[in-house]
């Protein structure tokens, strides 16, 4: 189904972009005899499928509910997300006899490799699917009910237009903010891009916790009212691990964040429990009964308690548990795209139906995927957005 597109054919709809959306509403509206033509300038489609979570693929979360989502519309991703659901796409790897696994919190990987994916998302377009790759996109335009494309210096046309090449996340894989472009060309508003589920990094006096790089462990990280329970790493810049990217979403320039490192323990009661059965202990001996040793010393060093459990008041000992259960870390920024695994914000869902996908104001034009402010918490879920917003436009296409 790849073609040089050497000469102008007549199309239905043109997609821009073969990623995960992409993909996945080519197929899916091809499947309803739409005549499409399916671009991207990457070299082979669906790049970000392959190298996701480990090469495996966190295909969907089967936990997904809309609630998992930001937006400035938070309730723009309920139509398209409760009309696909993570069983369709189960069923569809189901079918396709591809071995998957649930690895921890609903998050569903391939056994194999993501390659599977991508390989069944093509086998999923027909015929009247053309891909055509490694070509770039010089200008696209409006008029007359028609999309005119040009594409490797041809000019493609169709009565509708689905912008699906993302955000500027990962730009090693060719990611640009070409969609944001295209959006404000046909006058869309764009709600302020930044990196998602990326990497923290710190400054001042917390930079000593870089020695502390490599070192993870099980944590409560939280933003204002939002709270994750997963693992922290400490990195040579800063801050990453799944609890530290998921309150990334949620963390501004300027906020601090907190981190409880003894979740599912009162350190108040640990510690002056311990004072009592364990008087000859220290607050660092105690720390590595549930933390990494190298954490633990590096902590009640920064505590300050040095001796005996038995010489310290309870006070100060209060004190420090306190700070154990709400470490408070104050990020002067991230990793920027470069780390980021998707972009929060994009274009405006104000201008978009819930229901298709489709523009408002601009007839045949529509956007899905990370392309949308529509952003997912890490773990499928913006996989899952990719296979629902598709599906949404390819029914209106």
């Amino acid at each position: 189904m790849t073609y040089p597109l050497t000469y102008p054919l007549t199309y239905d709809a043109i997609i821009l972009g073969a990623g995960a959306a992409g993909l996945m509403c080519a197929a899916k509206a091809g499947q309803r005899g739409r005549r499409v033509l399916l671009i991207d300038h990457a070299d082979e489609p669906g790049k970000k499928i392959l190298i996701s979570g480990g090469g495996r693929c966190n295909f969907t979360n089967s936990a997904t509910v809309p609630e998992r989502f930001l937006s400035a519309n938070p309730h723009f991703a309920k139509s398209a997300l409760g009309r696909y659901s993570p069983q369709d796409f189960v069923a569809l790897v189901d079918d396709y006899g591809i071995a998957w696994h649930e690895k921890t919190l609903g998050q569903l990987f391939c056994d194999g490799s993501a390659r599977q994916i991508v390989a069944m998302l093509l086998s999923e377009a027909p015929a009247t699917v053309t891909l055509t790759l490694g070509q770039s996109i010089t200008d696209v335009a409006h008029a007359d009910g028609q999309f005119a494309v040009t594409v490797g210096g041809v000019v493609q046309r169709a009565p509708s237009l689905v912008i699906a090449t993302g955000g500027p996340s990962i730009p090693k894989m060719g990611a640009t903010g070409f969609a944001y472009d295209l959006a404000r060309k046909f006058g869309l508003k764009i709600v302020e891009p930044r990196p998602a589920l990326v990497p923290l990094t710190l400054g001042g006096e917390d930079v000593l916790f870089r020695e502390l790089s490599g070192v993870a462990a099980p944590t409560r990280v939280r933003c204002g009212k939002t709270v994750f329970d997963e693992a922290s790493l400490f990195t040579h810049r800063g801050l990453s691990g799944p609890a530290i990217l998921q309150i990334s979403s949620y963390w501004r320039h300027g906020a601090a964040i907190g981190i409880d490192f003894l979740p599912g323990l009162n350190a108040r009661d640990t510690l002056l429990d311990a004072k009592r059965t364990r008087p000859k202990a220290t607050v660092r001996s105690i720390l590595a009964d549930y933390l990494p040793a190298r954490l633990a010393g590096e902590l009640a060093e920064r505590i300050g308690i040095v001796g005996l459990l038995a010489d310290q008041s309870d006070k100060r000992l209060v004190e420090a548990a306190s700070q154990l259960n709400d470490w408070q870390f104050s990020p002067n920024g991230t990793e920027g795209y470069a780390k980021a695994e998707v972009t929060l914000g994009g274009i405006d869902t104000n201008g978009l139906s819930q229901k298709t996908m489709a523009a408002k104001s601009v007839p045949g034009l529509f956007a899905i995927g990370e392309a949308v402010d529509v952003t997912g918490w890490l773990g499928g879920y913006n996989f899952q957005w990719a296979w629902a917003s598709a599906a949404a436009a390819a029914e209106a296409l």
